[in-house]
């Protein structure tokens, strides 16, 4: 390591005095400002990492859902996946290290990692449409070629593009070609594939809005049109040229504030649905005939696809087993249909998209979506196997084309992370397969009503939870008080959880009726203010 180069660059990337950050589920998010030293370390950190798996690893720049003046970095491991649990400390230690520390705690890491320095590195960076995006990728360099690191710039990318070509590139191209072509030739190639079966449908089958949450998912949406079959016709809005980035836009915004975005006049039984920031959520809404909006959420597309997916599983006649992943968040409805109708085993996890993404590695097919909009599909490596010789081998002609189909699903699924392109084009497909409108769709089941609320405390801590946070373990007496509101209501159920990033405790409630979801809520709220340290006045009703 060439300390004198790593010392002079790094002055050039100062660390603000008093400045501490955790790296967590979504990496670091911060103000923009705020992260020039992260940048530079982050690229720093992805050669480290990258001889340690002797892979290449990618170094994403986003802050997603967030408002346009924030950034932030997250780092993507060999297969796609999100960093190792155990580097996401070795992050946070390299991100709040002080300037005359910053070459004991590189060696530090390396000793404690087992980090051959005579192997290469490679990364691939990409970034989002924020301002600050090409500036901070620049100092990733930095940090990658002080190390002696190779690197490809992508430029921008939605973040689910950046693992797909970390993913091909690790997998010597058997995923798909690591270029932007290559993921949109395979994604349409298997969308088209899909879209043939359709029994033919008229014109309004076929018209999709989208708002792109004014980010780089407009600007990919775009690229990648030329390559859609002519069945499909989207109208794209919030496209970035006007408007601020997540601005009274995107997923985010649409999926707190139950109502539709800014930008995009939604007229009766059109079929819309919104991206986030960095294109890797997506929900689904329409407006009926009276006017009122309905929301077509992360739980709803776990169940649509699980009903597609369950039914094709059935004709292949392969003991496949399926299963649906889900967090505490998700409505007790779409549990209880999942499991009760569909007869398909549900799992709950513990907030935070790698806990989902972990636990459906477990099954043959695991379908796992957060009620915000993330999620994918996973298949094992034996389960692709087995449905590819059926396509290829089966003389029972209802069976292979079902295996056919399902190949094809595999092929427009990217299973490294949820991506709002490819879930897109799943729903699409499915749903013109199934001849569905939103309507039948969203009358599957009935969401029960909810209520989130926050509390602020003194400290987040003295809040520990088990049973994938659907059970307080401290303070004492919490979830006794909280077992007694639940009784109180119909059909209800309530939980709380401390926040991953500040000191407020997150409350969940549903019942029977939405003025009961909104009484229980807030009883619980009183709760966890008296028992839990709150601060400021009591929650109000």
């Amino acid at each position: 390591m060439d300390t004198e180069a790593l010392k002079k660059y790094s002055a050039l990337h100062p660390k603000p005095a008093g400045l501490t950050l955790q790296y967590g589920t979504a990496g670091f998010r911060a103000k923009a400002e705020q992260l020039d030293h992260v940048m530079f370390r982050m690229g720093l950190l992805a050669v480290l990492r990258s001889k340690v798996v002797v892979s290449t690893i990618g170094v994403m720049v986003t802050a997603s859902h967030n408002p346009e003046e924030d950034n932030g970095v997250k780092l993507v491991d060999p297969l796609g996946e999100m960093l190792h649990p155990s580097w996401e400390e070795y992050a946070t230690q390299l991100a709040n290290a002080e300037e005359q520390e910053l070459q004991e705690v590189i060696t530090e890491i390396c000793q404690k990692a087992a980090v051959n320095q005579q192997k290469d590195a490679s990364v691939f960076i990409g970034r989002d449409t924020r301002p600050s995006s090409e500036k901070l990728s620049q100092s990733v360099i930095d940090g990658i070629s002080v190390l002696g690191g190779q690197y490809h710039d992508y430029g921008l990318v939605t973040t689910p593009q950046l693992h797909y070509m970390v993913c091909c590139q690790n997998t010597q191209g058997q995923y798909g070609k690591a270029t932007l072509e290559g993921y949109y030739e395979k994604l349409s190639k298997a969308f088209t594939e899909l879209i043939k079966q359709c029994p033919s449908s008229g014109e309004s089958q076929r018209h999709l809005k989208i708002d792109c949450a004014n980010g780089i998912g407009a600007l990919k949406l775009s690229e990648m049109e030329p390559y859609f079959p002519k069945e499909v016709l989207i109208h794209i809005y919030n496209d970035g040229t006007k408007e601020k980035l997540n601005h009274l836009c995107g997923a985010d915004f649409v999926k707190v504030h139950q109502k539709p975005p800014r930008g995009l006049d939604m007229k009766p039984d059109e079929r819309c649905c919104s991206f986030d920031g960095d294109a890797d959520r997506i929900v689904y809404y329409y407006e009926d005939a009276t006017g009122h909006f309905h929301l077509i959420d992360g739980d709803k597309i776990a169940t649509l696809i699980s009903i597609f997916l369950k039914e094709l599983l059935a004709k292949v006649g392969q003991t496949l087993k399926m299963a649906v992943v889900q967090t505490a968040y998700a409505n007790g409805s779409s549990t209880r249909y999942l499991e009760e109708t569909l007869k398909v085993p549900v799992h709950c996890v513990k907030t935070g998209v790698k806990h989902l993404h972990h636990k459906a590695q477990e099954f043959d097919v695991g379908v796992y979506f957060e009620a915000n909009g993330h999620g994918t599909v996973l298949f094992s490596k034996a389960a692709e196997a087995k449905i590819k010789q059926l396509a290829k081998e089966e003389k029972d002609d209802e069976k292979r084309e079902a295996a056919k189909v399902l190949e094809n699903m595999i092929d427009l699924i990217n299973q490294t992370v949820g991506d709002a392109i490819s879930d897109m084009l799943v729903i699409e497909a499915i749903l013109a397969l199934k001849g569905l409108t939103l309507q039948q769709w969203d009358a599957l089941y009935t969401d029960l009503p909810n209520r989130l609320l926050k509390v602020q405390v003194a400290d987040r801590r003295v809040i520990d939870t088990t049973d994938a946070e659907r059970r307080a373990v401290t303070p004492p007496g919490l979830q006794e008080k909280i077992d007694a509101l639940v009784k109180k209501y119909k059909l209800s159920r309530a939980f709380v959880r401390p926040s991953g990033t500040e000191d407020v405790v997150r409350i969940y409630a549903e019942a029977d009726t939405q003025e009961n979801a909104d009484a229980l809520a807030h009883e619980v709220s009183l709760a966890v203010y008296h028992l839990a340290g709150g601060r400021g006045a009591p929650p109000q009703p």
